[in-house]
């Protein structure tokens, strides 16, 4: 009975049990049961000798066995002497190969990317060994399963081992490859974070249309909030490194030398016009010849799109705008969608063209509700216009209370930009009228109407 129990507890959880050819399967599943529970209240040293007999005898059992076996072995490295720390870390190594072994797939889906990146990550947090192998681990876990690879601080140290090694200088790495890395890693987050965007939207919209989420939404909510946060970290943390690298004056020589070799490989094409729009060098004129071999090659929503760049360079706004359009009408994933649009809106605020820029941010939220730059960059217009609307100064600085709402709203919806979103709306409240001046003025709970371009009112906040 007391062997039914165990297993039926198991099963509720919903673990994995394989069968087991062992005389001592019964043990092995009381002692699964022990140090799991001991494990999840956090005590290793007690977990230690069951896990130690389950791991021995009982392999492939339960992936619980890996999940905190990995927990464990973590702690005992911490707390681990000079002269135990080279075993504790090897042994956490070993646990990845068997865990690799035992439990490749999670609900018949690989994992093989995830644990082998977790490797890399743990060879590069114990130092156990040279940069070289700890990215070709990483480089492992990418080409085996890039799908199952999404821990925002393994791709990030991915491509940073690899420009660690080209910094060297004797590794054999080229500006290239470290271009075109970055390119991949990058492309990899943006994928990760789509997938976050996505669940984040249903919840939001049901949030919008005033439809209450339950419990389990809630949780899921914050969660995807933590991780849109991570990869906005480590994503920021990227770009910083490759923006001392992917300057123009590298970036146009590089383009132009492969330009022949990769000509026909849209791509290639693809990296490198993004690259040098990215950078601002789309003034360079190697940047017309590359969006015209990419739009001649494959019409596509991005060639349109850097046609569009080219004429707004050109001073020609009417035909940009067709180009933009048509980019956005080739473009049939409505994220891929949002970004273009958003795109679209930062020419155009770059231009000083504020309605054309809000309209396009806002048909971005539209593809995107979760797209918080979309409401910062309308709360940062707001901002600029406050000279420009309103007949008194009270009125002129009431705009700043407009451009606060949507940088709040932009942390709400986006959690990765929710810090500088938080700040930004208080740099901005700061600058509205003060509860002195609102008293002064008697006008409390009042509507302020903007007759500009901004074409929209805010309330005076109540005493």
């Amino acid at each position: 009975m007391k062997f039914f129990k165990i297993f039926v507890f198991w099963m509720g959880l919903g673990a994995l049990i394989h069968p087991v050819i062992a005389q001592n399967s019964e043990e092995c599943l009381q002692n699964l049961s022990i140090f799991a529970e001991y494990a999840k209240v956090k005590n290793y040293v007690e977990a230690y000798q069951p896990w130690i007999s389950v791991r021995k005898e009982c392999p492939s059992l339960n992936v619980a066995i890996y999940s905190y076996g990995e927990k464990l072995l973590k702690d005992r490295i911490k707390n681990a002497t000079p002269e135990t720390l080279d075993f504790e870390t090897a042994d956490l190594m070993n646990l990845y190969d068997e865990w690799l072994e035992n439990f490749p797939t999670k609900r018949n889906i690989s994992v093989k990317g995830d644990i082998i990146s977790d490797k890399a990550q743990a060879m590069l947090d114990y130092n156990t060994a040279e940069k070289m192998e700890i990215y070709k681990t990483f480089d492992l876990a990418y080409k085996t399963d890039a799908e199952s690879f999404s821990n925002p601080k393994g791709l990030y140290n991915y491509f940073k081992t690899l420009h660690d090694l080209y910094k060297l200088g004797n590794q054999g790495i080229s500006m290239e490859q470290l271009f075109n890395k970055y390119e991949e890693v990058s492309e990899k987050f943006e994928v990760e974070s789509t997938k976050l965007a996505k669940k984040l939207d249903l919840i939001l919209k049901k949030q919008e249309n005033g439809v209450p989420i339950n419990s389990r939404e809630v949780r899921s909510k914050r969660v995807y909030n933590i991780n849109q946060r991570a990869i906005g970290t480590f994503l920021s943390n990227l770009d910083a490194i490759i923006s001392k690298e992917a300057t123009c004056v590298n970036l146009v020589p590089l383009y132009k030398r492969n330009f022949e070799e990769f000509k026909f490989d849209t791509i290639w094409l693809k990296r490198a016009a993004s690259r040098m729009d990215n950078k601002e060098c789309s003034d360079d004129p190697f940047f017309v010849t590359l969006v015209e071999a990419l739009h001649t090659l494959d019409p596509s929503a991005d060639s349109a799109y850097y046609l569009g760049i080219l004429k707004d360079k050109a001073g020609d706004t009417y035909e940009a705008l067709k180009y933009y359009e048509e980019s956005i009408s080739l473009q049939s994933d409505s994220y891929k969608k949002a970004k273009i649009l958003y795109k679209i809106a930062v020419k155009f605020k770059n231009a000083g063209r504020k309605s054309s820029a809000r309209s396009y941010a806002m048909k971005a939220l539209k593809f995107q509700p979760s797209l918080g730059r979309a409401y910062l960059m309308i709360s940062n217009l707001y901002a600029g216009s406050a000279n420009d609307c309103g007949e008194t100064q009270f009125n002129k600085r009431a705009v700043y209370w407009l451009a606060a709402q949507m940088a709040n709203r932009a942390g709400e919806v986006d959690a990765s930009i929710k810090k500088l979103a938080v700040k930004t709306a208080r740099s901005y409240e700061g600058r509205a009228p003060s509860k002195t001046e609102i008293f002064t003025e008697g006008n409390q709970g009042a509507t302020i109407q903007f007759d500009c371009w901004i074409k929209s009112s805010v309330k005076v906040p109540e005493l």
